[in-house]
């Protein structure tokens, strides 16, 4: 059987020795072009999105505010529902950090996770942003900063500062936003600052101290007994004495409100806030991450609102 040719493989055939024949005549051969030039260290190559990747989508919304156009930011934790101290990362998420640019992570135990993926790339921890680190008060033990206006100001300082470090010709750009976005934080922490002094004595009680920060700007008091919040921090059950005058707190009108975290509930805190609900106490729900179509000025606002609503603050 006689096998026909394609005609594209002729085609390539001739072009072949077209080729050979130009080649093999006179003249100096073409110069071999030049090695591409690598962008200086510290700058982004030409043409490439610049890339942020946050712990959780606090962090994001934070970073995203500063970032602005030609930055990509990615959250790792976006599920409104998840608990992120229970969170297990995956191969995916290790890439996506490791080839970021940089790095938000909220530590001090919390995110514990990235930490296993940073600890052993050096170059790495050093692109990486800690916002438990910038905290406004250094010997306060928790974590929950994203409540703390100024480790917020701190994360988006050194956002901005970073990525100008990478990308100078926005340098301007990103501080500008920087500056914009703190002085909101400043005053929505100044709106929240205003609880206290209008509702003197007030107190809550939480079922978890994620809140702890931001009813210390608001100047409320936490009369959580401490051993319930370890038990719920460390997921175990509180002595029966403890359960037993938190519930008491609540059922009694002992506090004005409770502060609750729908992202851990247990059977534990549920029957607390059933407790707050037969008595007439104002709930007021706190999460650890935003809720979907919510930016972090508006969710920190947001929530400060619902406390001073809780409390019968003025302008609430």
């Amino acid at each position: 059987m006689t096998v026909r040719a394609r005609p594209t493989a002729v085609l390539t055939v001739l072009l072949g020795a077209l080729l050979l024949v130009a080649a093999c005549g006179g003249g100096a051969p073409a110069p071999a072009p030049a090695p591409a030039q690598a962008p200086p260290s510290g700058t982004a190559a030409p043409g490439r999105t610049l890339t942020v990747v946050a712990t959780t989508n606090v962090w994001g919304a934070v970073a995203s505010a500063v970032a602005g156009p030609g930055v990509e930011v990615r959250s790792i934790i976006q599920d409104p529902a998840a608990d992120p101290h229970s969170y297990e990362s995956t191969p995916a998420d290790a890439a996506a950090i490791t080839g970021a640019d940089l790095v938000v992570v909220n530590g001090g135990g919390y995110d514990e996770w990235v930490e296993q993926i940073l600890e052993g790339d050096p170059a790495l921890r050093e692109r990486a942003v800690e916002a438990f680190a910038l905290r406004g008060d250094q010997a306060q033990e928790n974590e929950h900063v994203w409540f703390d206006p100024t480790a917020v100001k701190g994360v988006v300082t050194q956002v901005a500062d970073r990525l100008a470090a990478v990308e100078p010709a926005q340098a301007g750009a990103l501080r500008e936003r920087a500056t914009a976005f703190s002085g909101r934080v400043d005053a929505e922490a100044a709106r929240l600052a205003s609880i206290g002094p209008a509702r003197p004595g007030s107190r809550v009680v939480a079922t978890e101290p994620i809140a702890q920060y931001l009813l210390t700007t608001a100047g409320v008091a936490d009369a959580t007994p401490p051993a319930f919040s370890e038990a719920i921090e460390t997921e175990t059950d509180p002595p029966a004495a403890t359960l037993a005058e938190t519930n008491q707190l609540v059922a009694s009108r002992g506090v004005n409100a409770l502060v609750f975290n729908p992202q851990t509930e247990t059977p534990i805190t549920t029957t607390l806030r059933d407790a707050a609900g037969a008595a007439g106490v104002p709930v007021v729900n706190v999460t650890e991450t935003l809720p979907a179509g919510q930016d972090y000025l508006q969710w920190y606002g947001g929530t400060g609102t619902e406390l001073a609503r809780a409390l019968g603050a003025p302008g609430s």
